[in-house]
């Protein structure tokens, strides 16, 4: 495209963002007198205050509440799973109207309009009962987790941690960042990890469920407060749900739902405590904040890339083996081959790395350690990939004439000489087109590494987004994969018009 050209569709594009904007922010601005349905975004996977049931309903302390307060002003309950890391575009876009699924108000006191708390929390430690881990201090030199833009990482890492948690940060080997917490304890079961620190609500729901391996510790990390937020400036729905909230707890309902899902020592719901007015955040320009978020993200840029350098480096004459084997008259190693690629392209990416990760622990018993993820995620890009570019081979091959095999046996030539002579050559010309898109595929699949907790570019970018509340992170992201994709096509392009001769 001419440059000329680029300005006119950017300015178009701000438009129409503008546009979109406008009307998200439109219909968030709804009288609240209007309202007939509210949209609550929770975690499914935050068993007791969100979770699906054996039914496959969503259910949970905090949906609980939140059916009843519908109920008394006559609205519908929408309940809505988010991905945790982008709970602050659901707000701010109007997908959802509030976030309510044990959200902590500590250290995010100035980011949202609350309500007043109504749970008083922990966060706890848990490790396999076997482990010989009794105290915080047995932690140095191992690997904890927590979620992602939890309330337990900011006990770690944030400006308010206390010094006695920076110093444990400090003494652990890593603070690993996983999506959810069912990652979590496949990660503490296998032994990729030594402990996760949590929730105490969650964890004494987990470890209930999962049975008697799992253990808590005696001291907790920190303690915060659950309460409802909504976007900031949003007082008129926060204050009918605070209402909402009180009576139900003059009238006992508050209490009973409570007592129904075992958390009546930690409920904290006062009428006479002080809500929160959301206070002033300090400015700071787009241009600091901009680049300040381009250097959080330069590590996370080094991982994308070290994946899809060493996917390309194994997976490419992989894939020519396997095509081969597809290929081979022996049949009993066709078939092999041909169930390999059915299996590899039959399931996602994501699936396979979970199984590349953690099916040596489950499968076979051997324990994992923290230093096999890097290597789990190359090896389940490389077989994933390998299988897509064993059949763009094969096409390869076989589009090529059979008088190119006829002419080269009339010369004399050897089976190997007629292939890497006569056949490979017009291969890589045939299948140029194929494997730039495969190549292009495999730079944005990179962000998949996330699913067994391998933070790269894309995963960083979602946890800075959710960490700064802006949008910021994804439309940097965004930049870098297509400016890496454009330089990818480049490549390829003149490589394919280094092949022409073959015409």
């Amino acid at each position: 495209m001419k440059k000329k050209r680029i300005i006119p569709l950017l300015c178009a594009a701000a438009v129409g963002l503008s546009l979109v904007a406008g009307a998200f922010t439109s219909c968030s601005e709804k009288n609240e007198s209007e309202r007939t349905k509210l949209i609550v975004g929770f975690d499914a996977e935050f068993p007791p205050y969100g979770y699906k049931d054996e039914s496959g309903e969503y259910v949970g302390f905090d949906l609980s509440l939140a059916e009843e307060v519908c109920k008394r002003n006559g609205w519908e309950l929408v309940k809505q799973p988010i991905d945790w890391d982008s709970k602050d575009m659901e707000l701010k876009t109007g997908a959802i109207d509030c976030i309510w699924n044990g959200f902590t108000v500590t250290g995010r006191e100035k980011l949202y309009t609350w309500t007043t708390p109504y749970v008083d929390n922990s966060q706890v430690t848990v490790v396999l009962a076997d482990s010989g881990i009794t105290q915080m201090s047995d932690l140095a030199g191992k690997v904890v987790a927590v979620q992602a833009d939890s309330a337990a990482l900011a006990a770690f890492d944030s400006e308010d941690a206390t010094d006695e948690n920076k110093a444990l940060a400090q003494s652990f080997k890593e603070l690993q960042q996983v999506p959810n917490y069912n990652i979590a304890f496949l990660n503490l079961e296998s032994g990729a990890v030594s402990a996760i620190c949590m929730d105490i609500g969650v964890a004494k729901y987990e470890i209930e469920a999962r049975g008697s391996k799992f253990m808590m510790l005696d001291e907790p990390v920190s303690t915060e407060q659950y309460a409802v937020g909504f976007l900031k400036g949003n007082y008129e729905l926060r204050d009918k749900v605070q209402e909402t909230l009180i009576e139900m707890l003059d009238d006992g309902t508050f209490a009973n739902i409570a007592k129904d899902w075992e958390l009546s020592d930690s409920v904290c719901l006062n009428k006479d405590d002080r809500l929160l007015d959301g206070g002033t955040e300090k400015k700071e320009s787009f241009a600091d904040k901009l680049g300040r978020i381009c250097k959080q993200l330069a590590k996370g840029v080094g991982a994308s890339l070290l994946i899809f350098v060493l996917t390309l480096i194994f997976s490419l004459p992989l894939g020519l083996l396997i095509a081969f084997g597809r290929m081979s008259r022996f049949k009993p190693l066709s078939w092999l081959m041909k169930l390999y690629i059915s299996i590899v392209r039959g399931t996602p990416l994501m699936l396979q790395l979970l199984v590349v990760f953690f099916g040596p622990h489950f499968i076979f018993g051997i324990s994992t350690s923290s230093e096999y993820r890097f290597y789990a995620v190359v090896i389940g890009f490389t077989l994933n990939y390998a299988a897509y570019f064993a059949e763009i081979y094969r096409s390869g091959i076989q589009a090529v004439p059979q008088g190119q095999h006829e002419a080269a046996e009339i010369l004399g030539y050897t089976r190997q000489q007629k292939f890497i002579r006569i056949v490979f050559p017009q291969m890589i010309k045939n299948i140029i087109p194929s494997i730039t898109n495969e190549v292009i595929t495999l730079v944005k699949d990179t962000s998949l590494a996330f699913a067994i907790s391998y933070t790269e570019m894309f995963t960083l970018a979602k946890q800075v987004a959710a960490a700064e509340a802006t949008i910021i992170p994804l439309f940097v992201a965004g930049v870098f994969y297509y400016v890496f994709n454009f330089i990818v096509a480049a490549v390829m392009s003149a490589i394919e018009k280094k092949l022409e001769y073959f015409k």
